[in-house]
């Protein structure tokens, strides 16, 4: 039990928290499926996005893939014009992965408007407070999950 708070709360919260997890899972896999691609490569892409450029090494190091299954996300989405590999002039071997933000925005968007639409409307619903605290969870939340996520995977 935390201090100064009863179980039910804390079993309520990761109660909730886990049915939030399950819905944002289900939502990306039938958007994914959408656009043609797997709930992976959809959230893959994105972190490719994030980065603006990664090498496939670094891809592999951050997701925790194989090279081989860098290999075929790279190939996956390289073949739908989502990314690009370009090698670098100081070493021809090094792959950099850049993507094609255009193309992934007009395959994508029209798929979250209403999702952005209506979290929006609910985020615009809550006080300053609320926010800075869902936020404050999130990003700690987030933190803890990449620390065991990290355990996990040099264990």
């Amino acid at each position: 039990m935390s201090k100064n708070k009863p179980d039910s709360i804390i079993q309520q919260f990761r109660t909730v928290s886990r049915q939030y997890s399950d819905a944002s899972i289900f939502m990306h896999e039938a958007i994914a499926r959408k656009a043609g691609l797997t709930g992976s490569d959809h959230k893959y892409l994105g972190l490719i996005i994030q980065h603006k450029e990664l090498s496939a090494g670094e891809l592999a190091k951050i997701t925790g893939l194989t090279t081989g299954a860098v290999t075929g996300l790279i190939d996956r989405l390289e073949k739908k014009k989502l990314v690009k590999r370009h090698f670098t002039e100081a070493d021809r071997r090094k792959v950099m992965i850049v993507p094609n933000e255009e193309n992934t925005m007009k395959l994508l968007q029209p798929l979250f408007h209403d999702l952005q639409q209506r979290t929006s409307a609910l985020i615009a619903s809550f006080s300053l407070t609320e926010i800075r605290a869902i936020e404050r969870y999130f990003v700690e939340a987030t933190l803890v999950m990449k620390e065991v996520t990290d355990t996990i995977n040099n264990k």
